[in-house]
């Protein structure tokens, strides 16, 4: 802990010399050891990372505009399964990549993530391009997080769309906010689905229930508020919002929408209503912005979890008010608590490992191909590919 407190007091110093390196730097201390973020970390190492990252996301919202949502909560889904009280998983360790192996059960079939998340393709076709020109460099959580920040910034970006969703042509250019990305992540060679299920936040959990798993990570009110405005774009099955038209619609409370609780009954009474989906932003569904608060004041939050931030608690209230009346504000609060966010327990040093493939460590042949999942490492190992 000395050491800890003496680096410590050097940041310090130094941030009155040099505000970029206080930026720069990262640094924690967990019961005496220590761990460092970085930003820069493959400038020379492997100095194309960030644009093949840029690249590959590029491409894949010109071609799906939904992946921008999907993208960025595959980072949220694998930092946020280092909450349990004071007991310590990988975090921010890649492990929502690992597929099942005969020594464990991996995350994608954890109850928030299953027949849920999306783009795994779109990391392993990043994985593989950097392990093209950069053997055993990059770590898969390290694309997770970069690619969670440059989701943010294309989305509805008219320059980068052949044919852009209306509200991006009525905004000309529009993009979310940008960040650098801290790096220097490891890759987890386990996974927990128990920490998925319990310490992933619900659609339907309550605002004690959500307080208290931002809480378990250091969380703030007002992270756990500006990190839910992620749902100002995407989409979500009526299975994960079928409570919200049934609670309290035929009350006069002025934080009731009818009108829009009813929407959704109807919409969600088809017969394919589970494979119907709602967008989470009714208004501007393919832009990051601030709309998502604006929703909610008016009783047009999709899932149970998002309005009862306006209606569960007051404080919670007001920082969406807050939000809804001044972008900047919001853009400000998510790009620090994103940065927050992809420090949860990251895996350093002599930590976990940065291969070919998140799993096994495994020297490939030539006719192999590298993926964030395991699937080639337990393939290789078993003779059939999966």
């Amino acid at each position: 802990m000395a050491l800890c407190l003496a680096f410590y007091l050097l940041m310090l110093k130094l941030s009155f010399t040099s505000a970029q390196q206080l930026n720069t730097l990262n640094k924690a201390c967990i019961d005496g050891s220590s761990y460092l973020l970085q930003i820069g970390v493959y400038q020379d190492s492997c100095p194309e990372a960030e644009a093949i990252i840029y690249s590959w996301v590029e491409r894949a919202l010109s071609e799906d505009h939904r992946l921008a949502a999907s993208l960025l909560r595959l980072h949220f889904h694998d930092c946020f399964v280092n909450a349990s009280g004071l007991q310590v998983f990988q975090g921010c360790g890649a492990s929502v990549l690992l597929d099942d192996t005969p020594s464990f059960i991996g995350e994608k079939t954890a109850a928030p993530n299953l027949n849920s998340l999306r783009g795994f393709e779109v990391i392993d076709g990043i994985k593989s391009d950097l392990e093209s020109i950069c053997p055993e460099t990059v770590s898969c959580a390290d694309i997770l997080a970069t690619v969670a920040r440059d989701s943010v910034t294309l989305v509805c970006d008219v320059s980068h769309f052949h044919s852009p969703p209306e509200e991006c042509e009525l905004a000309v250019i529009w993009s979310g906010p940008g960040w650098e990305v801290q790096m220097g992540r490891r890759d987890s060679l386990t996974a927990s689905i128990t920490a998925a299920n319990k310490n992933i936040p619900g659609p339907n959990s309550s605002v004690a229930t959500l307080v208290t798993k931002f809480q378990n990570v250091d969380f703030t009110l007002n992270d756990m508020v500006a990190l839910s405005g992620a749902h100002t774009m995407g989409k979500a099955r009526c299975s994960t919002f079928s409570s919200r038209p049934n609670v309290n619609s035929n009350s006069n409370s002025p934080d009731i929408n009818v009108d829009f609780l009813q929407s959704l009954q109807q919409l969600c009474s088809e017969s394919n209503s589970n494979t119907t989906l709602a967008h989470l932003d009714l208004v501007t569904p393919s832009t990051f912005d601030n709309q998502y608060y604006v929703n909610l004041i008016s009783g047009e939050g999709l899932f149970s979890s998002d309005q009862i931030l306006v209606t569960g608690d007051d404080q919670t209230r007001e920082i969406v008010e807050s939000y809804a009346n001044n972008p900047a504000i919001f853009f400000e609060e998510f790009k620090k608590s994103m940065l927050k966010m992809g420090n949860l327990g990251p895996l350093t040093g002599e930590d976990g490992e940065t291969a070919k493939t998140v799993g096994l460590s495994i020297n490939f042949s030539s006719s192999t191909t590298p993926t964030c999942n395991g699937s080639v490492v337990w393939a290789i190992r078993f003779g059939s590919f999966l």
